[in-house]
């Protein structure tokens, strides 16, 4: 089964007024919908615009797996485990925030930042928190986060190119850029597909696209 989320489609969130402005594909904070709380151990999948300046200052976390996508910008992130990095396109970041952790995540460049976060709900709660940042990864390269069995595959694609949807009990597709057609469906920037027992599909870039796909087992 494949249910398409359109980018117009996601919950408008944030705080236009201080230069953050976000769209929720799932339920998160003020937006609830009973049917709309996860997908596979995907709790939040949040598209972040911050202009120059803004940011959100110090918060905690508990008990989640936090990815995130640099698409345009950079992003500054500080927490209170003692890790300071600046993430840019290309580049993956994990915070394990396990029994809890605090962080700051800001735009301190002078272009505008756009970036996807993605919350993971782990298998099992506790242990100490972790972070990771994987500078310029690869296409060949999947990202393994067995703390909530699941896998990160990036894809760029030129127009013309396949690549395929791994085979899993929860596959969630997100267009981070460009434009790609999946079992016959045109999914452009911003545009999502959540695939439940994947079998034989693919993905045809119809222009040049940036794709993020989460395979997920079954184990919720």
């Amino acid at each position: 089964m494949i249910r398409i989320q359109r980018a117009g489609e996601r919950y408008p969130g944030g705080e236009p007024g201080a230069g953050i402005e976000t769209r929720h594909a799932l339920s998160f904070g003020r937006y609830y919908d009973p049917d709309n709380l996860r997908f596979g151990a995907l709790l939040a999948v949040n598209e972040e615009r911050l202009a120059p300046g803004a940011g959100f200052d110090e918060h905690p976390h508990s008990h989640t797996e936090i990815v995130t996508w640099v698409v345009e910008g950079e992003l500054t992130h500080r927490d209170s485990a003692g890790h300071a990095t600046v993430v840019r396109p290309g580049d993956l970041q994990h915070l394990s925030a396990a029994e809890g952790v605090r962080h700051v995540e800001r735009n301190d460049g002078p272009d505008p930042l756009v970036f996807v976060q993605m919350w993971l709900a782990p298998l099992a709660p506790g242990g100490d928190p972790a972070y990771d940042v994987v500078r310029g990864i690869a296409d060949a390269t999947p990202y393994a986060l067995p703390a909530a069995g699941s896998m990160l595959h990036v894809r760029r694609l030129e127009a013309g190119e396949r690549a395929a949807v791994p085979d899993a009990d929860f596959v969630y597709v997100h267009v981070a850029r460009g434009t790609v057609r999946l079992d016959g469906e045109e999914l452009a920037e911003g545009d999502a597909a959540r695939v439940t027992g994947a079998e034989g599909l693919a993905l045809l870039a119809t222009g040049d696209a940036e794709v993020l796909l989460w395979e997920m087992r079954r184990a919720f």
